[in-house]
């Protein structure tokens, strides 16, 4: 077994046996989700406000698993491995600690949950960043857009843009744990004004090579 399986592996055992071990503890009915403001709005039963997030976890696990065999270009998979494996791991920490976070939650501790996602978030913007830029041309991984898929040009100079965006969105996100009840729009309203910029990008860059 590779050493990312079992890395991958032993984050999903935890999660599950995380929520084997609080189940008793646990409300009959727990809160799931949270607004912008850090407060409760959605309840779930035990069982799945304890079991739907690792669940969750493992199916990830298992779409990223068969990229790499299921892409056209695998080949070009095979050059960023290194950071697509270091992707994974650090996607599922963070579904991890969000799991972490509503369990401590619903133990009866009270703390403002967006304040505490802003730095993983920054944390997973930043690596995104790093990924992004070190990806080659794949269906899976990346900015994806008509144009960027039709043309290795377009996709390199679209990613070494758009890792550089990502990067200082998590800056933002960073920055925002100052804002109190703003928090949150210094992660949200910078990657979709990234997103949106990158992907017009990707198509000024193709019509100007066409």
């Amino acid at each position: 077994m590779r050493r990312i399986n079992f890395i991958i592996f032993l984050i999903i055992v935890f999660s599950f046996a995380s929520s084997a071990y609080f189940y008793p503890q646990m409300p009959e009915r727990v809160a799931s989700h949270w607004n912008a403001n850090g407060e409760v709005n959605g309840y779930m039963s035990r069982l799945w406000g304890l079991f739907l997030l690792p669940i969750f976890t493992a199916a990830m696990a298992v779409f990223f698993f068969l990229i790499p065999k299921i892409d056209p270009l695998k080949e070009n998979i095979a050059v960023f491995r290194k950071y697509f494996d270091g992707f994974i791991v650090l996607i599922l920490l963070f579904m991890s600690y969000i799991h972490g976070l509503t369990i401590y939650w619903n133990l009866g501790y009270r703390f403002n949950l967006t304040l505490f996602m802003l730095p993983a978030m920054a944390i997973l913007y930043y690596f995104t960043g790093v990924l992004i830029e070190k990806a080659k041309r794949n269906w899976f991984i990346g900015i994806r857009t008509p144009w960027t898929l039709s043309s290795d040009l377009v996709w390199d100079k679209t990613h070494a843009l758009g890792g550089k965006l990502f990067k200082i969105t998590a800056i933002f996100s960073l920055a925002g744990i100052f804002f109190g009840r703003a928090a949150i729009y210094f992660s949200i309203v910078p990657i979709l004004a990234a997103s949106v910029f990158i992907v017009c990008y990707s198509y000024y860059i193709f019509k100007k090579i066409s």
